[in-house]
């Protein structure tokens, strides 16, 4: 669908009221989620604004708000990008009386899989385990301001992505599907993400997981400890077991809060008979 009237409009779409409205309307992605739209209406929510400076005709608006209530859910910190890129793609079908209205909801189908993909490496796996690990590291030692580093840290991140996020989806446009696929931008930041983000958990385990036995048995009359000969071999075994136990018990559907109760209780239980 085109728009002559629009292809002769002079202002400019995006500005810098049309950019912060995006930027706090993406916070409400998700606040009428459900299981057929997902995150459709408020991925159209937050591109409102631009589509009525588009689209002065009530008729041509209308059919463009409809047209982004179709199936959408992508990971919430980097949805600017695709909002902005929407934005790009509907300022050129009202521009073009040959542009395919059909290519909006494409483009955005084709990358929600990708950029969800290093979303969530980038955000559940990696931001936010380096973000905790450094608050946990503070909280030790009994300062509340472990709390407050770990908001501070992760919120910052999650701001300026989307701040950027928004403004290079607008300006990169249609071509970035192009460049991406060419230079397999998606799977090396994904790779890099994964390896970034596992080194950091690794790092986690072996500092801030404590486990240690409390067994001792007699040989050549000497006492020696079970922990003692466990350090020789594999510093740290103890902890590196329970979290592969962990898991696996994870991967074998075993909800989270069980298997917390399950450390409680082996933990008490472990202590009552001196095996801890």
């Amino acid at each position: 669908m085109g728009n002559t009237e629009n292809a002769d409009q002079k202002q400019e779409i995006m500005t810098g009221k049309e950019y912060r409205s995006i930027f706090w309307r993406s916070f409400t992605i998700q606040s009428s989620w459900s299981f057929d739209k997902m995150m459709a209406y408020g991925y159209m929510y937050a591109i409102e604004k631009p589509l009525r400076k588009i689209y002065p005709n009530d008729d041509d608006y209308y059919a463009a708000l409809k047209r982004h209530t179709e199936t959408f859910n992508i990971t919430p910190h980097v949805s600017p990008f695709l909002m902005g890129l929407g934005v790009a793609m509907e300022e050129q079908n009202a521009k073009s009386e040959d542009f395919d209205a059909e290519s909006v909801n494409n483009v955005k189908v084709g990358l929600m899989g990708p950029l969800s993909g290093i979303g969530d490496s980038f955000f559940w796996g990696t931001f936010r385990v380096i973000a905790a690990g450094i608050g946990i590291g503070i909280a030790q030692s009994g300062s509340i301001l472990g709390a407050l580093v770990y908001f501070l840290i992760y919120t910052a991140i999650h701001f300026i992505t989307k701040i950027l996020a928004g403004k290079y989806g607008y300006k990169l446009g249609a071509s970035f599907l192009e460049n991406a696929s060419e230079n397999h931008t998606m799977e090396k930041l994904s790779y890099g993400a994964s390896i970034l983000g596992m080194t950091v958990i690794g790092a986690m385990v072996a500092t801030m997981v404590s486990l240690q036995t409390t067994l001792s048995f007699t040989l050549a009359e000497t006492e020696t400890t079970l922990q003692s000969i466990f350090d020789q071999i594999f510093p740290g075994l103890l902890p590196l077991g329970v979290t592969f136990l962990c898991v696996w018990l994870y991967n074998k559907n075993v909800k989270t809060i069980y298997i917390i109760l399950g450390i409680f209780a082996a933990c008490i239980l472990g202590c009552a008979i001196g095996i801890f």
